[in-house]
């Protein structure tokens, strides 16, 4: 499941932006498209904005750690859905 891979130590760089943001919209967050690359998220009252990565789908060692922040920032754990 995404959630774990996104909490799991060492931090993965192989989890697909699709997938990501997917997860985004399993937990109720509001996403709204920005210019370009750039993704508008809110959950729980928390907000963020992230590039997807291009051209490559893939997510980065440090996009994964921004996820991960901003997801414990919205309240949200491993064991957390």
């Amino acid at each position: 499941m995404t959630l774990e891979l996104v909490f799991r130590d060492p931090v993965p760089a192989t989890i697909p932006w699709a997938d990501i943001e997917n997860l985004f919209v399993v937990l109720g967050a509001q996403l709204a498209k920005g210019s370009g690359s750039w993704l508008r998220v809110k959950l729980n009252k928390v907000r963020a904005v992230f590039s997807r990565p291009h051209p490559k789908k893939i997510t980065d060692k440090g996009a994964v750690n921004s996820v991960r922040r901003f997801l414990i920032n919205a309240g949200v754990s491993n064991d957390g859905i």
